[in-house]
Formats: C-alpha cells, structure tokens, sequence
C-alpha cells in the first residue's frame, strides 16, 4: 500500500481491534466519551457548512462537498474489500468510508474544503482506543461500559470543543472506575476527580509538578450536588480536560 493520506488512513482503520477486550476498553471509557462528544460537534459543525443536517452524526460528507468525487481505484477496492467483511454497523461504515475519502479529497483538492477542524480524526482516536460503538433503539450510543445521547446538532455545536487530541490528554483521563471532577472552588486550584471503583471511593488531584493523579488527603463530595459542602465545584469532562492539559502545557514551557 502506498503511503498516500487515504491510504493510511485505512491502514489506521484496519488496525483497529473492533472486538477488543472487554476490560481493556473500559479502561479507555473517559477518552472515549471525550472524543465522541468531539466527534459530535465537528459533525455538526460540518453538516450545518454543507447542508447535511438531516444525516447527522454519522454520514460520508464527501457526498456532500463533491458528490463526483472519484476514489482512487485501488483504494477504493481495498475499503470494499475489508469493509463488509469486519463492519457490520451502518453508522461505523459511513464513518470509516467518509475518513478514507475525506483524506483523498483533502489530498487531492485541499482548497476545495472549509477551513473547519478534521471531521473524522477524533472518531479515528475513539476507534483506536477500544473499537465499534452500538446505536440502541432508544437512541442512546453504547460505547461498551457507558451510554451516550447524541443530543442535538445545535446543542453539540455550541458545546466545548475537546482541548487537544494528544495521546497523553487521553491517558491521563482514563482510569478504572466512575469519575466525577472538581475543582476548587475559586478554580485556582488543581483537578481533582472522585473515582468509584466497586463502590470503594477513592479521591485524587492531578499534580503540576508530577503530572500524575497522587491522593488528595481530603474527602471530595459524593456527588456534584453537595459540591459546596466541600468548596469546591463540579467541572463537566471536557472542562476538565481542558484544565489537565493546560497543567501539561504548562509543565512543557
């Protein structure tokens, strides 16, 4: 296979374990939930440029920016090829089609795209990190270990965008358990998360200096609701996020 961007863009899809371990992708729940909400938003950013609002979220959007458009031959015989043969979720085949020929379109004719962040590279992480997700009948998104609303396209258009892509953001946040993030209450203090495991509570803060979760030696609430008991504030993920990797920024400089 050449090295040309569609090329390796399913290079990247065909690695993927779509069945992978149980418990090795419930250890990649936060990061994938993160890069989900990403996905959303960038899918509705897109959709709303090329009138696509209708297909949202999972949809090819080169039927929309040039519907002639031609694939490369031999690429487009391997996608076909490897496609049916793994995928079976429609909404996981639009997407793994729509970033192979985005990649091609964008290397072919990059001047034809809007200056709009990539669509499909955060759903390329999300693959990575733990394989396929599920669409129920009741709407939800079951990405193994948590269930997801998709919400609406306005609403995840004006949502916050997910701070960075790097791997590093991604392991930082992931951990065994149910997390819930805090802060202090003046926001001048460092993350902090409760983490469930088995009902066994265990609380942390994500140092500065260590780049690390170490114990915070005090109780953080049980729930966001009796946040101010304690001081401190409940932080939604991709606030969070955006807090951790500020930490690694500034640990950088």
């Amino acid at each position: 296979m050449t090295d040309r961007a569609e090329s390796l863009v399913l290079e990247r899809l065909r690695a993927v374990e779509w069945d992978g371990d149980w418990y090795d992708v419930l250890g990649h729940v936060m990061s994938r939930r993160l890069l989900m909400r990403e996905y959303l938003r960038r899918a509705g950013m897109w959709a709303q440029a090329y009138s696509a609002e209708a297909m949202w979220p999972f949809f090819d959007v080169v039927e929309y920016v040039d519907p002639d458009f031609p694939p490369a031959p031999e690429v487009a015989a391997q996608l076909w090829e490897w496609l049916p043969r793994i995928i079976v979720v429609s909404p996981i085949k639009r997407t793994c089609t729509g970033a192979v020929r985005l990649a091609e379109l964008r290397a072919r004719h990059p001047d034809a795209l809007p200056d709009l962040p990539d669509l499909y590279e955060p759903l390329l992480l999300f693959y990575e990190r733990g394989g396929a997700f599920l669409q129920d009948h009741a709407g939800f998104l079951d990405l193994t270990g948590v269930l997801v609303r998709p919400g609406t396209l306005v609403g995840r258009v004006a949502g916050p965008p997910l701070i960075s892509l790097d791997s590093a953001l991604f392991d930082a946040v992931d951990a065994e358990g149910r997390i819930t993030y805090y802060t202090a209450a003046d926001r001048q203090g460092p993350v902090l998360r409760r983490r469930a495991v088995r009902s066994v509570p265990y609380d942390e803060a994500f140092g500065r200096d260590s780049l690390r979760w170490e114990p915070t030696g005090t109780q953080l609430p049980a729930s966001p609701e009796k946040a101010a008991e304690l001081g401190v504030v409940w932080l939604d993920e991709m606030e969070a996020a955006a807090l951790i990797w500020a930490a690694m920024a500034d640990a950088k400089q």
